[in-house]
């Protein structure tokens, strides 16, 4: 009895014991008022002040402020935690937000807390890019904004947020190739474009206004984090002109020029030699010259530090802000430039009008999204708050948007759709099987809730569940235990895969292989399975799986990605029918043979045959497969028929035209006479299956073989829907100039004259170009 007592009150004291210590050191974080300048109500004499007045225009008000600023008030205003300026009634305002895929707590701009402790986390963005809807693209922007405004309400984020990632998925081991959508230009370029249109255009369509500020990084040929000991911050990308504009650009020069995006950040490594936030050519030449960006251009974090102190580019530290600043970047994420900048003004490298030049676009910026315009509960968005994140609707639309995006890879007949009338018992085996964060990625918020795979296919059937592994390296898989299990079972879904221990930023891979023995355990279930056994990849890349490709014993085959908040109920949706898969490859899938062949740091696109180095990307790799890109099954099947195209187009030239007299292989695509010319492709698809389903109907196009062109590359897509026997018209419009252009050399855009050759599925049609 006495030894009863006493473990009573020893349990009491630890519990109480417990209880105050997390008291004491818990400080939760607290809505409160949003932060915002020209609070007249607080202070009238603000009434006076020009910047305050949201009648005049933005480079009016610009220039009143940057006129009433001293120059260290100035000076902290370059930085992301820019300092406020009492007299003048600006608080402090921390640019540093994140909206991957849903509104984020990496970075300091942005907490969860109450009255908004989550928001809606869609599926991390290279499953979204599987998904090749334009459209939805779009929506998830809206939808992340609305919340992201909700939330600057009530005091808990700011007005911009440093996304999204438009870089090239290049190389299948890169850690952030998740936070991509893919390794594709065009899809790159269109899922920027339209993510960007998403969070920054406003309701009221007032296109001066934004509704948050997004910026697309990491500008640029930036895919290399840290691979056997080098590291990004360091790293020299060696690029051609050619790769440059025609791989590494484009997604950036669309997301300034189509999406009108408030910013572009500057990545850590060099190009050529030179760091891109030092680069003038880059910065102030391509985004603010060529491409006309309106808004700023913003360091990555600390990269004007690792310029000085890694890259030893520049001798002192105030030689490095004066080439940062002069060559085009206007905010440093970090406290360089507010330590340095008064020293490189005092030491002649730099002058005052450099500065107000980066912090007048800086200005503009906040008040493009009403920052200097008072109170925000009194403008558009000012109604926005908790009973608007994480709503049904948008809970319902992270699960569709993980539908679309899952890719079914193999299908042997009989295997997938599940029935869940026939299947009694359901065997649910790996180490990602019932993971609830792993589901989404990286720079992720806290969800709104979680539905884990087991939980999603547990809601269907009864299932027994065997892990397999005691974490996601499964350095020794527990083989007998999911034999058991799987032996006994009508049916066996296993989920393996990585995690972000695996491959994340700071994290690249060696291997692409499935981690530890998970490949052993596969196979083992496999081989004793008496039904389907359906292997369910939950990774940011692809993996080499052949082995279970080849294996007839595993039935099925699906890429899941990272599905976000409510990926097990899509995961089930799909397996057993509820929604027909529609997702395709956003990128190549390799053999383990190509990257222990291949040195990451190759940053060239082409092959190179004299060294047997086999080019990257469906549009230049020469070898072997797992996967192709666009790879993607369906329960149903799409068939294509051709209604429009010509077999020749003529560019007509001026009467002295160099090529009027002489053979040339290819024209300027930028001269006038090549304006304007444009035809149509119409397709008809129809669904011969017995199931309604959405496909994604690709046009590629193989030029002739001159520039080292791609060998294939992608012009347009298209995702439509049809019910069973329903036939669907499908439009193109080909702007010569623009989608049958390619990159020489020099860096030039060039039209390729002679056959052109444009594939729609098994479809091919041959297309003359001449002059």
């Amino acid at each position: 009895m006495a030894s009863g007592k006493h473990s009573i009150f020893l349990f009491c004291y630890i519990l109480c014991f417990t209880l105050t210590n997390f008291a004491l050191n818990f400080r939760p974080v607290l809505a409160q008022k949003p932060v915002f300048a020209c609070d007249v109500s607080g202070n009238p004499g603000l009434n006076n002040f020009s910047f305050c007045d949201a009648s005049l225009d933005v480079k009016t008000r610009v220039d009143d402020l940057v006129n009433r600023l001293t120059l260290q008030e100035k000076i902290g205003f370059l930085v992301d935690g820019s300092k406020g300026v009492s007299r003048l009634g600006i608080p402090n305002y921390e640019w540093w937000s994140e909206a991957l895929h849903g509104v984020s707590n990496t970075g300091p701009g942005t907490k969860f807390a109450s009255p908004i402790p989550s928001a809606t986390s869609f599926p991390q963005v290279l499953l979204t890019g599987a998904t090749f809807n334009e459209s939805l693209f779009k929506s998830i922007g809206k939808v992340v904004s609305t919340e992201a405004r909700a939330m600057y309400n009530v005091g808990l984020a700011g007005l911009t947020f440093w996304s999204p990632n438009v870089n090239i998925f290049r190389d299948p081991r890169w850690g952030r190739g998740q936070e991509t959508p893919g390794e594709d230009p065009v899809l790159s370029s269109k899922y920027g474009a339209a993510y960007v249109r998403g969070l920054q255009q406003r309701d009221d369509g007032d296109k001066d206004k934004l509704k948050v500020g997004a910026c697309c990084k990491h500008y640029t040929a930036y895919d290399v984090d840290n691979w056997k000991g080098i590291q990004r911050y360091t790293f020299n990308a060696v690029v051609t002109q050619q790769d440059l504009d025609d791989t590494y650009q484009p997604p950036f020069k669309s997301c300034v020029i189509d999406g009108n995006v408030a910013s572009v950040m500057c990545s850590y490594n060099q190009v050529n030699g030179k760091p891109t936030c030092g680069d003038p050519d880059l910065l102030a030449g391509v985004i603010r010259g060529q491409w006309k960006l309106n808004g700023y251009i913003s360091s990555d974090c600390d990269s004007l530090k690792e310029m000085f102190n890694s890259q030893k580019y520049t001798k002192t530290p105030e030689e490095t802000a004066a080439l940062a600043i002069k060559s085009g970047l206007d905010l440093n994420c970090g406290s360089f430039l507010s330590d340095h900048t008064q020293a490189a003004i005092d030491g002649g490298l730099l002058n005052e009008t450099d500065v107000n030049k980066a912090i007048s676009n800086n200005f503009a910026m906040l008040m493009r999204l009403g920052f200097f315009d008072g109170d925000p509960s009194k403008q558009l968005y000012g109604n926005l708050g908790p009973k608007d994140v994480c709503t049904s609707e948008n809970q319902e639309f992270a699960r569709e948007v993980a539908q679309q995006g899952i890719v079914l890879l193999k299908n042997t007949k009989g295997s997938l759709p599940l029935s869940p009338t026939a299947i009694k018992s359901l065997a649910v085996i790996g180490p990602n099987a019932n993971v609830t964060k792993t589901m989404i990625g990286n720079y992720e918020g806290v969800p709104c809730k979680y539905t884990t795979p087991l939980q999603g296919l547990t809601a269907s059937v009864a299932t027994v569940y065997q892990p397999g592994c005691a974490d996601i390296s499964c350095g020794t898989a527990q083989v007998d235990e999911a034999k058991k299990v799987a032996a006994a079972a009508d049916a066996v879904v296993l989920i393996m895969g990585s995690d972000q221990s695996i491959e994340t930023e700071s994290k690249d891979r060696v291997d692409i292989t499935l981690p530890g023995q998970q490949s052993i355990l596969v196979s083992a279930v496999a081989n004793v399975s008496k039904g389907p056994v359906i292997l369910v990849i939950m990774s940011g890349g692809g993996m080499d799986v052949q082995f279970a490709k080849d294996d007839p014993k595993v039935t099925s085959i699906l890429w899941v990605g990272f599905p976000g908040e409510a990926g097990g109920a899509a995961i089930a949706d799909v397996i057993f029918g509820n929604y027909n898969p529609s997702g395709r490859l956003p990128m190549t899938w390799y053999p383990q043979s190509y990257v222990d062949k291949v040195n990451m740091t190759n940053m060239n696109m082409r092959p190179d045959p004299a060294t047997g180095y086999p080019g990257r990307t469906y549009r230049f790799y020469t070898g072997p497969t797992v996967f192709a890109f666009g790879d993607g099954l369906s329960y149903s099947q799409f068939n294509h028929k051709l209604v429009q195209a010509p077999k020749l187009v003529s560019v007509p030239l001026d009467e002295g035209h160099v090529c009027r007299s002489s053979e040339c292989k290819s024209i300027d695509a930028v001269e006038d006479t090549c304006k304007n010319i444009a035809f149509n492709i119409h397709l008809r698809v129809k669904n011969v299956g017995k199931m309604a389903g959405s496909h994604t109907v690709f046009l590629f196009s193989s030029p002739p073989r001159v520039h080292n062109a791609p060998q294939k590359h992608l012009l347009e897509f298209e995702k439509v829907h049809l019910t069973p026997m329903a036939e669907g018209l499908v439009r193109f419009n080909i702007d010569v100039c623009k989608h049958l252009s390619m990159v020489d050399e020099q860096g030039n855009r060039k039209v390729a004259l002679g056959q052109h050759v444009l594939h729609v599925g098994s479809l091919k049609h041959y297309l003359n170009v001449r002059v």
